[in-house]
């Protein structure tokens, strides 16, 4: 794991140090690095939000979509439970 310095005015650090104490972070640093990943997250849904928005247009999501994708569904479920497992 690499090492990184930060910079924070006094109010930033103050809050921190709050979140730490009031959390479930042990240190600042796992609260930071808490804070990064939902940023990671975030930045991974808007892109998947991007890329539905610039596809094509499906079909309507009625009775008979959600019908044919649970029977997709069972289908692979049932495929992956008759494979064997070496």
């Amino acid at each position: 794991m690499t090492t990184m310095n930060i910079s924070l005015p006094d109010a930033l650090k103050a809050y921190v140090d709050a979140q730490v104490r009031e959390g479930d972070y042990g240190t600042s640093s796992e609260y930071l690095r808490e804070l990064i990943r939902r940023d990671q997250d975030r930045n991974r849904m808007r892109a998947l939000m991007l890329e539905g928005l610039r596809s094509a247009p499906a079909g309507p999501a009625d009775v008979a979509y959600f019908d044919a994708l649970r029977r997709h569904v069972a289908g692979r479920r049932h495929k992956a439970a008759s494979v064997p497992r070496a």
